[in-house]
Parts: structure tokens; C-alpha cells; sequence
């Protein structure tokens, strides 16, 4: 069966899917997006077997919630070997959902052509998905069913201009302003080495990188 089918064959459920929010998902895909690994977290909170992920296509978890533009994005980036945080909501096996944020390390071979993405995701505050994300991805949503990708890009270039950010810089800040409000990162200073430094240390600590 097909990752087609096999979505369309799923009920999806309006609930969330009950995991350890403090666990690191982890993967491992071929520069084709084939699923070569993936941890214990992953396989718990998909609720997939190690051997039905297995040389699947990753998007075995795409919720249909999820605008394309945000992947079509995220693979332009991943594919000029440039890593990319997104907001995600994937769908469990159980037709339940899941949210978090992306995270990759590109592997390239001696040619320096690229083998493989490791991904690693975390849990996003639910503040942060409701007020922000939500509301954003379902403007795209209804962009792409009347006017396609191509529009819902350009609304989103839209929306990042007023923003003045870039979509990675929007999400670093809408999860720092609610950690930082959370006192989690109290200590938090920032770095002084410009955008990009800033950035990476950000998303390192996010990420115990």
C-alpha cells in the first residue's frame, strides 16, 4: 500500500497524540527523504513500527493540516545544504497529531554531494501553535485550495515582510519571547557574533546542540 493510501485510509482524529515532550524525535533519511532510521521517540509518537518506517518517504507523517509551501521551503533550503527550522504538524498512525519544530544535520559524501539528513524535532509550546502558527497555516491552506503553492508562497513572502523576518527568524522569536517569559532560558544572553551566530545559538540550546 502506497503512502497515498494509506493516508486516505486513516481517520483523522482531532486530538493530540500523548508523549514525552521533553524526548528528542530522531531520524535518518536518504537526500531522497527515504526513512533509513528512526529512535525509540519516533517510532513511540508516530505509533509506527521500526520496519513499517523503513524505506518509506518521511512524509508517511504529513498531516493534511500542513501547508505545501512550508515543505516546498524547508527542500529548497535542506537541498542547498542549508539546515531549517520549521513548524510542523504530523499525523501519528492513529490519525492523531503531533507538533514540532525541525532541526537537520546534512551528510555529504567525499564528492560533497549530500547522502543524507539527520532530523531532529522537538515539541513546540502549545501558546506558540495556537495564537501564531495555526491561524498562519490555515491562511495558506485556503490559499493553496483556491489559487495554489505558487499564491500561498507569495502571501507568505507578504507576511514575512511585514514581519521583517526572515521564517526562521519569525519562529526563533515566537518561541523565544514564550520560553523567555516561561524563565526557561533565564540565562539566556544574547550572542553578539551577528544574525546567523545569534541564530545558531539559539536553536543549539533548543536542541542541546
Amino acid at each position: 500500500m502506497n503512502q497515498e493510501n494509506q493516508l486516505q485510509n486513516r481517520v483523522i482524529i482531532d486530538k493530540e497524540v500523548t508523549w514525552d515532550k521533553t524526548q528528542v524525535i530522531m531520524s535518518k533519511t536518504n537526500a531522497f527523504g527515504i526513512i533509513e532510521y528512526a529512535n525509540e521517540v519516533f517510532v513511540d509518537v508516530c505509533g509506527y513500527e521500526d520496519y513499517e518506517l523503513m524505506g518509506q518517504p518521511h512524509n508517511i507523517i504529513r498531516h493534511p493540516d500542513m501547508p505545501k509551501v512550508i515543505f516546498k521551503v524547508l527542500w529548497e533550503n535542506l537541498k542547498n545544504g542549508k539546515n531549517f527550522h520549521a513548524i510542523v504538524k504530523n499525523l501519528a498512525k492513529s490519525g492523531r497529531y503531533y507538533w514540532v519544530i525541525t532541526d537537520f544535520e546534512i551528510a555529504r559524501d567525499e564528492n560533497d554531494v549530500i547522502v543524507n539528513y539527520f532530523g531532529r524535532r522537538q515539541s513546540v509550546p502549545q501558546e506558540v501553535i495556537a495564537m501564531h502558527i495555526e491561524p498562519l497555516y490555515k491562511k495558506l491552506l485556503q490559499i493553496e485550495a483556491a489559487s495554489g503553492v505558487e499564491f500561498s508562497e507569495k502571501y507568505l513572502i507578504g507576511f514575512l515582510e511585514e514581519k521583517k523576518r526572515s521564517y526562521v527568524e519569525y519562529i526563533k522569536e515566537l518561541i523565544y519571547e514564550h520560553e523567555k517569559a516561561q524563565s526557561k532560558f533565564a540565562n539566556y544572553v544574547e550572542e553578539e557574533d551577528g544574525e546567523q551566530e545569534e541564530q545558531r545559538g539559539f536553536f543549539g540550546r533548543l536542541f542541546g546542540r
